[in-house]
C-alpha cells in the first residue's frame, strides 16, 4: 500500500481548505478521489480528538456561531400571495 508524505497530505488539504471540489484536488494534486476521501476522514478524527482535549472550561461571555444558509423554494419577492407568511418544508 502507498502512503501519502507529509508534503502531498498538505496539498490535498490546502485544495480543499481554499475550496477546492475533490475531484479538482484530484486532478490538481494527482491523488486518487478515495484517498482524499480516506485522508478526510483521519483529518476530522484529528480534528475532534484535538478539540476534545483542548477546548475545556472556557469561561465566555458571548459565542458566535456561524449558520449555513440553504436557499429554499423562493425568495420572498416570488412568494405566491397565498403562501405568504407560511413555514413549510416539501
Amino acid at each position: 500500500m502507498n502512503k501519502l508524505n507529509n508534503a502531498k497530505r498538505a496539498a490535498v488539504v490546502a485544495a480543499l481548505v481554499e475550496g477546492n471540489s475533490v475531484r479538482a484536488t484530484a486532478r490538481m494534486t494527482g491523488v486518487s478521489k478515495p484517498t482524499i476521501l480516506k485522508l478526510l476522514v483521519d483529518l476530522g478524527a484529528a480534528c475532534a480528538k484535538f478539540s476534545d482535549a483542548t477546548i475545556r472550561n472556557l469561561k465566555t461571555k458571548r459565542v458566535q456561531c456561524d449558520e449555513i444558509w440553504q436557499f429554499c423554494y423562493s425568495k420572498q419577492k416570488n412568494v405566491p400571495a397565498d403562501k405568504r407568511g407560511q413555514f413549510w418544508l416539501r
